[in-house]
């Protein structure tokens, strides 16, 4: 098996927490050792990072691949590749599908496509209740024998409390991790922005950031009620954080995450009623951006995601509030967090430990990391290398893109899947 040895990088080590020039070798896929100086091991192959950065591959939870139903919009090739190119080397996608994945054939046919056609790892997701319709709990069982890593209703909220009550006793029994929406389902009904000033003066029907911390106060009682295991995909209010902040502080085992979208842009963006700012939930004030951007750095938000959500033009082409929310983001997670890092907002270590190291302790996974043992899931990348992004060079079918034309920092020159690589840039 061959050897491989990265010299002249910039090691990020979200775990160390620390940003400093070294060395890599891997060997048979995964970690054999690094160093900062001193003698350097001989390797089979030797790549010099001429100063480039090079970390842990990206782990995003909440990617939806639009197979079963949709394929159109995003196959798991597509996918693969987009992801590939964004520096992302394990996802874990949602069961939000046509239909959705509820029933282990489901399942064991998205897991055999992802294999075929996907080159990097993919982790499937089940809804927590069948069809997603919140009325019959799955079989939890069933399906993670059959390899499911997460179950959720993604953005079909679980109404009835005592459905979702019983769901997340049975979770716990097993160790299953749920994954929720934190928000008020009939207050959130038809919204596409948040309210106040903004959305008044541009007449879009609107939710209060409450519904947030509505939803996510009832998720936090019924899990002191049940003690399941439990991630809230998007956390973008600064109403939602005190919440979260006591369930932590009160032994919950809870984690949170928050969206790219929410992270680098805000309200103001949909100022001209283009579509591709349109996500669900809406992009929220600056005041609530930069709470969380603090979260973030604190720990009390844990992870940072894509929450890819691949749009056909047609459905994208519509008034404001009748058009499909999501964007697609799987090559724009990384230039785009790495605004915050050239902000001063947030340091690498820290933004790798949101988008790689807690997502795959979250999800039992040894990723993450660029410890010796570990896989080598790895992204070689320019921090500084300026570009503007043009959607239609985008790998994914869907070109819906908010950062369509934005001046951007930062390109991904390759990366690897158990030390093979799996994307190079031309």
């Amino acid at each position: 098996m061959t050897t491989t040895l990265f010299t002249n990088a910039r090691l990020i080590d979200p775990e160390a927490g620390t940003d400093a020039p070294g060395w890599l070798l891997i060997q048979k896929g995964v970690i054999a050792a690094r160093g900062t100086g001193g003698e350097v091991p001989q390797a089979e192959t030797v790549i010099d990072c001429a100063g480039q950065c090079l970390a842990p591959g990206i782990v995003d939870i909440g990617v939806k691949v639009c197979e079963p139903g949709e394929r159109h919009k995003e196959s798991y090739r597509s996918a693969g590749l987009a992801a590939a190119a964004g520096g992302v080397t394990t996802m874990a996608t949602r069961p939000d599908t046509l239909p959705a994945i509820d029933t282990p054939e489901v399942l064991e046919f998205v897991e055999r496509r992802a294999n075929e056609a996907a080159p990097v790892n993919v982790l499937p997701m089940a809804a927590l209740t069948k069809g997603r319709e919140g009325r019959e709990m799955v079989e939890i069982g069933f399906l993670m024998d059959a390899g499911a890593v997460a179950f959720t209703d993604c953005d079909h909220v679980v109404r009835d409390a005592k459905v979702l009550s019983r769901a997340l006793s049975y979770a716990r029994s097993l160790g299953a991790l749920v994954i929720g929406h934190p928000q008020d389902p009939g207050l959130s009904a038809g919204a596409s922005a948040t309210s106040g000033k903004f959305a008044s003066l541009r007449g879009l029907p609107a939710v209060s950031p409450m519904a947030e911390r509505m939803g996510l106060d009832r998720d936090i009682a019924l899990l002191e009620m049940t003690g399941a295991r439990y991630h809230a995909d998007q956390i973008t209010t600064a109403r939602a954080l005190p919440a979260l902040q006591r369930a932590k502080r009160n032994g919950l085992d809870i984690t949170a995450g928050t969206s790219i979208h929410h992270l680098t842009l805000n309200e103001l963006d949909v100022s001209d009623y283009r579509t591709f700012f349109k996500v669900k939930p809406p992009l929220r004030s600056e005041e609530d951006r930069q709470e969380v951007i603090e979260a973030l750095r604190e720990g009390l938000i844990d992870i940072v995601s894509s929450m890819h959500t691949p749009q056909d033009e047609e459905s994208k082409r519509l008034p404001f509030e009748a058009a499909a929310s999501g964007a697609v983001a799987l090559e724009t997670l990384l230039p785009a967090a790495l605004r915050l890092y050239h902000a001063e907002a947030l340091d690498l270590p820290t933004l790798w430990r949101a988008m790689s190291l807690n997502p795959a302790k979250r999800l039992g996974l040894s990723c993450g990391r660029l410890t010796k043992g570990a896989p080598a899931d790895l992204v070689l990348f320019d921090p500084g290398k300026p570009f503007v992004l043009d959607r239609f060079a985008l790998k994914s079918k869907s070109k819906n893109t908010p950062f369509d034309g934005a001046r951007l920092q930062g390109r991904v020159t390759a990366t690897y899947v158990a030390g093979t690589r799996v994307y190079e840039a031309e």
